[in-house]
């Protein structure tokens, strides 16, 4: 790994070599949270948009020069990567705008963003030799890394919160992973496999905690690039082109938001880029949190210091991005404040209205965390915080599969005919 010059811590700037240190700075224990630092000049030489453009392999691993592996490490087997970019034009004219993206992540194995993180987790543990590979989790990083574990034969131990969704626990179950149910909420969750796997050996595969994870993220952000630029028009037709140097950026990602790895992920995959002369511009991010999980927005918004953060009580439907302390809290502030992005809270009502009309206006059914996106974009636009011609592309992070009752929730009741034709009538005359 060459390419890979340190290990940052994100307190104290200490800097470490790749092989010193397994997760965080040891200065500040547990939250002293590190980020991989690049060789970008190295890497330009071995990569560029034209070489990928030639790259028939759609998954993240077609960005692995940029990733912190092995050039020799054996990836799982499963796609992981290269999921659709759709243009929304109908919802972009229902909002107002000319402009409008959906990212849909739910399209991954395991039916969630996060199979990207634990793809980098199964490569990295085997890289160590780690016998067994853990993670807490609300329910979608845990089916994440169980299906990628599935799919090479490793084995894992799951710490889940006891109310996660029953869809989720059955996904952990199907891929044969050992679970443990937490009488206790995520926080919980993370503290005790921390403990667990000091104890035991474990490879840690928790966000927040274990640097590589972001690293998995970030993939995405390379893709809303690559796959934007086939269809922008403020590039030249030479530099769309198969070989095109330059690549699109929006204007605004919408990012739901809760431990605060995805955005903190999305923001390291853009500061690659323009890094690398790759983008032009820096995208605002726009970070969107569940009202009764809102600890990163009160500290955005009263501009507090991620290290003075306190505990809050989280209760949300949406509960892949509940969370009381936000482990990622450092990248996730910075996500927003360095690229002049907002956080915005809405309510779970506006959640759940959101799953529907995101359903019905692109084709994308997103589980009530990944429908939040689309709820922050309508409340942007209600606080007049976005312009009618921007580029905007909301990241649904999550298949709507994974919680049916909330779908069920958002939507009512089918209407019970009777087996004639009459009673068809009458239904649909109501």
């Amino acid at each position: 790994m060459d390419h890979v010059k340190s290990l940052k811590c994100l307190i104290c700037a200490a800097e470490y070599g790749p092989d010193e240190i397994e997760y965080v700075c040891p200065k500040h224990g547990d939250d002293g949270i590190v980020d991989i630092q690049y060789d970008y000049e190295l890497i330009g030489r071995r990569i560029g948009p034209a070489m990928l453009a030639r790259n028939p392999d759609p998954t993240i691993w077609r960005y692995r020069p940029l990733l912190p592996i092995r050039p020799d490490s054996p990836v799982p087997p499963l796609t992981v990567g290269g999921t659709p970019l759709y243009r929304a034009d109908r919802l972009a004219r229902g909002l107002g705008l000319k402009h409008v993206w959906v990212k849909d992540d739910g399209r991954l194995p395991t039916a969630s963003f996060k199979d990207r993180a634990s793809a980098l987790a199964v490569v990295k543990g085997r890289e160590r030799g780690a016998e067994i590979i853990t993670t807490a989790s609300t329910g979608n990083a845990a089916a994440a890394l169980s299906g990628l574990c599935a799919s090479v034969g490793q084995k894992n131990v799951i710490f889940v919160p006891q109310s996660a969704p029953p869809a989720k626990i059955a996904q952990l179950l199907v891929y044969g992973s050992t679970v443990l149910l937490v009488r206790g909420t995520y926080d919980d969750a993370f503290e005790l496999c921390l403990q667990a796997a000091k104890e035991f050996g474990w490879y840690n595969r928790n966000t927040g905690y274990n640097p590589y994870m972001s690293e998995g993220k970030k993939t995405a952000a390379y893709e809303i690039c690559e796959q934007l630029t086939l269809g922008s028009s403020s590039l030249s037709q030479e530099e769309r082109g198969a070989g095109g140097e330059v690549w699109a950026a929006p204007d605004r990602i919408f990012v739901p938001v809760g431990d605060g790895c995805v955005i903190g992920g999305i923001h390291k995959g853009l500061r690659d880029l323009l890094a690398l002369g790759w983008i032009s511009a820096m995208p605002k991010l726009m970070g969107v949190q569940a009202a009764g999980s809102a600890a990163l927005y009160e500290a955005w918004r009263t501009g507090a210091n991620a290290l003075d953060m306190q505990p809050i009580e989280a209760n949300t439907i949406a509960d892949s991005i509940s969370a009381g302390l936000p482990r990622d809290r450092i990248k996730a502030l910075a996500a927003v404040r360095e690229t002049g992005g907002v956080y915005v809270k809405v309510t779970d009502d506006e959640i759940l209205a959101a799953i529907p009309a995101l359903a019905r206006g692109s084709g994308v059914f997103a589980e009530p965390a990944a429908a939040a996106a689309y709820a922050g974009l309508v409340k942007a636009i209600e606080l007049g915080l976005v312009h009618p011609a921007e580029q905007i592309v909301v990241l649904a992070t999550g298949n709507g599969l994974k919680d049916i009752a909330s779908a069920r929730g958002a939507v009512g009741e089918p209407f019970v005919v009777e087996k004639d034709l009459a009673a068809v009538k009458k239904a649909l005359s109501r």
